[in-house]
């Protein structure tokens, strides 16, 4: 016979992993990358040679009240 405490425990291990997409683009030639695509490359690089990377923000824009 399983415990209602041991049957919850073993249903709460299947908890998904949030992973965030992050996209940069490239200061020279423009080009989008995601954070995935680069941690698979050896270097931190473009494609043009470039190695300088902004984030690209989203186009969310935020109205903050003043005091």
């Amino acid at each position: 016979m399983i415990n209602m405490a041991e049957e919850n425990f073993e249903t709460t291990n299947e908890t998904p992993i949030e992973t965030f997409d992050v996209i940069y683009s490239c200061l020279r030639c423009g080009t989008n990358v995601s954070n995935t695509e680069l941690s698979r490359l050896p270097e931190i690089k473009c494609i043009c040679g470039f190695r300088v990377f902004t984030k690209v923000r989203p186009p969310v824009v935020k109205t903050v009240k003043a005091i």
